[in-house]
């Protein structure tokens, strides 16, 4: 039994849609119906109505779902006593979960201002793809996740079961290994229709849907060439210091490389995308070191601390 089923098969009963519920869950529709499928299994009984538009829950459904939400209740409630009997500052550990592209210079550079100011912190990192994440939130492994969002496209969908707020910002921009005269090697501008290899980011990194739609709206899709497709940026940036392609990279991850003429602009400044980074915790989360912090960073919400 994954107690996860009990969530997934909440947001399907208050949604009525597989693909909205899978959306909601940050997962693809395929991996959120085997799951259903999976719990069905373990019952043993259909637990969705799949014949009705939207679906609806069968009576074992209902009944699976109100014994599973109470049960998870119940065992929320303990597991909260528990933590809150070790949440002194100097013995609760609060753990931080980024997506890798976040984990590997913003969030060091954040943590070091954070506590600069709110005190020191027990903490730790957990670098993973955002849906693992947000499936760590959602389980309570992780007090807090950090995230894209920008005009494109969203991190982590809102619900009234995650809070959120905006914590910093970052540019994601095109980059490639400049030739002998510092020009780019792979240029995005002008009108040239010939092909240009694309260093991608997989699909299970979230980040790349921000990048996506941008390459959609302004119709490049057809010019590049995937030769390369990784969930971590780290990856994509050795890649294309080697001269291998384009890639849309986060400006702090590669700000040093552009300065030092290891990389340059692919593109003009207008194909940077702006995102926020954003950090979600549960709104059920009753810590008092991690309420603590969250007050305190909602207070200067307007003045990031990087």
């Amino acid at each position: 039994m994954d107690t996860q089923w009990v969530e997934d098969l909440a947001s399907l009963a208050s949604c009525g849609n597989f693909s909205e519920a899978a959306r909601m869950n940050n997962i693809s529709q395929s991996a959120f119906s085997r799951r259903i499928k999976a719990f069905e299994a373990w019952v043993g009984a259909a637990l969705v109505d799949r014949s009705n538009h939207p679906v609806k829950l069968t009576q074992a459904g209902r009944q699976m779902l109100e014994a599973g939400q109470q049960a998870l209740t119940r065992i929320e409630t303990e597991r909260a006593h528990i933590r809150e009997s070790l949440s002194g500052p100097d013995k609760y550990v609060v753990t931080f979960a980024a997506q890798h592209s976040i984990g590997w210079r913003f969030f060091p550079a954040w943590l070091q201002a954070f506590e600069t100011e709110f005190g020191p912190i027990l903490s730790r990192l957990r670098a993973d793809n955002l849906p693992n994440c947000v499936s760590d939130l959602m389980r309570c492994e992780v007090d807090f996740v950090l995230s894209y969002e920008s005009r494109h496209a969203r991190g982590v969908e809102t619900s009234p079961a995650i809070r959120s707020l905006r914590i910093g910002a970052d540019r994601l921009v095109p980059v490639c290994k400049p030739d002998s005269t510092g020009a780019p090697q792979f240029s995005i501008d002008g009108s040239s229709t010939a092909p240009i290899p694309y260093l991608q980011f997989g699909p299970s990194a979230p980040i790349g849907w921000h990048v996506e739609a941008i390459l959609r709206e302004r119709d490049l899709l057809p010019r590049l060439t995937t030769i390369y497709e990784n969930s971590m940026a780290g990856a994509l940036r050795i890649r294309a210091r080697d001269g291998l392609g384009v890639a849309w990279l986060p400006l702090s991850l590669v700000h040093q490389d552009i300065d030092s003429g290891l990389l340059t602009m692919a593109g003009v400044d207008d194909w940077a995308i702006d995102v926020e980074i954003r950090l979600h915790r549960l709104e059920r989360n009753v810590n008092p070191v991690v309420r603590a912090i969250w007050t305190f960073l909602a207070d200067r919400v307007d003045r990031p601390l990087v």
